[in-house]
């Protein structure tokens, strides 16, 4: 009878919660049965019951127990979620009567005769036995309809066997989350720890085990786990990727809990775990900076940047806006991206709206230019405008030229004029022998910059590879390719890049300016060089997707297998960073620079792209192309 009423009642409220009322019914018939129950065992051999006794002993203790049950409020939990805490309130509503009906018999038993006559009171054993047998049977009738519930009404879920990798508090944080996630069944069938003294433990059940026994083909498999999450914020990077690395050769999702930092309104729940990103796989520690350095040089000093809406320029303009300057101006050509950075800006720093300018306008525009200097006359110019992509530019070498040098030719000169502090130029690996038109380009600008210092205004270069999730980069499009299904294409199959995150070239710039005393070209320890192939099977390994292909599609123009950070004939000296170094380069003579220049502004104007390649390959001997059109120009050479 009590099964056919639990299921009945799981069956109507199977989607929505049990009235309190009824919860409460329900315990007032358990303490009836209760009560029953116990007088069976009492009067087991006696043949004679009092039955005016029992009346009154039921009716006096059915109101004490209902009272506790409202104190206590054992009758407002929801069944299906039943825990620990119902179960305390349980042990409050049976033994706070049990202790009332002890006390009244030790008062009572003070009199002689007694002020109650015993028959009606519940005796110290009745009293213990009743109250006993009430609470196991709220503790098991709350089980019993919980697992009806699970077994025959609960939406189902998808199961999704993980392990958690660091049996800290963040891991208990992160298991206690994933058992309040709604979409997804988490069953963690292992934690994970370095730490010996934790290993052959448990956690709620859970054992704890050495990396070694668990990130095995044959645990994997036997256990169908088909998730890792790494719950230690402060790991180092090294040793994240290490366990990234194994467990995505296993096959497995690899996700990471975030710092606490940015955890919502300090809670934690399962939506904030992280999944691994591209990012998080590059092949040494992250570069730190000293900020304090960059604080001396950009507080109280108004700042330009151009290229401020790309994304070298936009990180830029966003770490300057926490170092106090006296205003930033940021100036890009790309009206839309603009828009957007001025959007963000605006909403970042609100307090700060003073110290912000956002101008439209070419770097190529010479009058556009000496305006802009003449309104604001900066203090210091971190120059990213730049054009970039190596096909178009070896498509359109007119372009490149233009914007890349004669723009650079336009703000140095300038900067001279109006009394500039620092001029920080952005240039790239590209520039070192290139073998496209981007790369030359990039290398004439150095070369200009470098020959224009002076004491009053000092030019410095930054030099750094490819940049992780930067506009039109290698992850943009790789992410897009996933998107629709793949395949994913790499041009060789041997192909490798230098990278770095945007935040560490932008804070590698800054730091470049403080550093710099004029004709500097700072070149960074960017550790290994990461395979595009490599690459590749990483993000489709963590995106969780199957059969995406890789497709090699061949080397582009002016493209090269293996970018180099410094020329041939350059070597370096160290910095007080061990992260960057200063490149010692040829020094030109200006009269020469001037002359080649203004020659090549020349070839320029008559937009034959034949003669102005020629040029560049006489400026820059060491520019030799590399499967393009203007290998030709290199042929006739030799």
């Amino acid at each position: 009878m009590f099964k056919k009423i639990s299921f009945w009642l799981v069956k109507k409220y199977r989607h929505s919660t049990v009235p309190q009322t009824l919860i409460l019914l329900m315990d007032v018939a358990l303490f009836v049965a209760a009560f029953f129950m116990m007088e069976a065992f009492r009067t087991v051999g006696i043949v004679e019951v009092a039955s005016r006794g029992v009346l009154v002993k039921f009716i006096w203790s059915m109101m004490l127990t209902v009272i506790f049950f409202l104190v206590s409020g054992s009758f407002r939990g929801i069944i299906r979620h039943a825990g620990m805490s119902d179960i305390h309130k349980i042990i409050i509503s049976t033994i706070g009567p049990l202790i009332i009906c002890w006390i009244v018999n030790i008062v009572n038993n003070q009199f002689t005769p007694p002020i109650v006559p015993t028959y009606y009171m519940l005796s110290y054993r009745e009293s213990l036995t009743l109250f006993l047998i009430l609470g196991m049977l709220m503790i098991i009738s709350r089980m019993f309809m919980q697992r009806i519930y699970n077994e025959f009404f609960r939406r189902r879920r998808p199961t999704v066997n993980t392990v958690i990798y660091g049996a800290g508090a963040a891991g208990m944080i992160a298991y206690n989350a994933l058992k309040q996630e709604s979409n997804y069944e988490y069953h963690v069938v292992a934690f994970i720890d370095d730490d010996m003294s934790k290993v052959n433990q448990a956690l709620d059940g859970v054992p704890i085990m050495r990396v070694r026994n668990v990130l095995t083909p044959k645990f994997i498999e036997s256990k169908k786990v088909s998730q890792i999450i790494i719950a230690i914020p402060t790991i180092r990077m090294l040793h994240k990727q290490a366990i990234t690395n194994k467990a995505l050769d296993l096959g497995l999702t690899v996700k990471a809990v975030p710092h606490v930092s940015t955890w919502l309104n300090g809670s934690f729940t399962a939506n904030q775990i992280q999944d691994i990103k591209i990012e998080d796989l590059l092949e040494r520690e992250p570069i730190r900076m000293d900020n304090v350095n960059i604080v001396r040089e950009v507080v109280d000093k108004v700042v330009l940047v151009t290229g401020a809406a790309g994304s070298i320029g936009s990180e830029i303009c966003r770490q300057l806006m926490t170092y106090q300057p006296k205003k930033v101006i940021m100036l890009d050509q790309a009206e839309s991206p603009m828009y957007d950075l001025q959007f963000e800006l605006k909403n970042t720093y609100k307090d700060n709206l003073d110290r912000m300018e956002f101008v439209i306008a070419n770097v190529k525009d010479r009058a556009r230019m000496e305006e802009v200097f003449e309104a604001f006359h900066p203090n210091l110019v971190y120059h990213a405008a730049a054009y970039k992509h190596v096909p178009f530019m070896e498509e359109n070498p007119y372009e490149a030229v233009y914007i890349n040098v004669f723009g650079t030719r336009n703000l140095a000169d300038l900067a001279i004029k109006y009394g500039v502090q620092k001029f920080v130029m952005i240039s790239t690996d590209k520039a070192v022998n290139p073998t496209n038109v981007m790369g030359a380009t990039k290398r004439m600008a150095e070369i200009y910059i470098q020959s224009r210092s002076t004491e009053q205004t000092h030019f410095v270069t930054t030099r750094f590879g490819n940049v992780l999730g930067s506009n039109g980069s290698v992850i943009p499009l790789f992410k897009k390719q996933l998107a629709a299904g793949g395949p994913l294409t790499v041009t060789h199959k041997d192909i490798i890049r230098f990278f770095m995150t945007i935040p560490e070239a932008c804070n590698l710039v800054l730091e470049a300016g403080a550093m710099g005393e004029g004709g500097d070209i700072f070149v960074f320890d960017m550790g290994k060089p990461v395979k595009i192939y490599d690459m590749a099977r990483k993000m489709i390994q963590l995106s969780g997707l199957h059969g995406i292909e890789i497709k090699e599609i061949g080397l582009r123009p002016g493209e090269k297998l293996y970018e180099e950070l410094l020329a041939t004939k350059e070597n370096t000296i160290p910095t007080y960073h061990p992260k960057i170094m200063r490149a010692q380069v040829r020094k030109y003579p200006l009269e020469a620079i001037d002359r080649e220049y203004n020659e090549l502004w020349q070839v320029l104007e008559g937009m034959d792209d034949m003669k102005i390649v020629a040029k560049m390959k006489d400026i820059v001997p060491e520019f030799l192309s590399n499967n393009s059109i203007y290998c030709q120009l290199d042929k006739k050479e030799q």
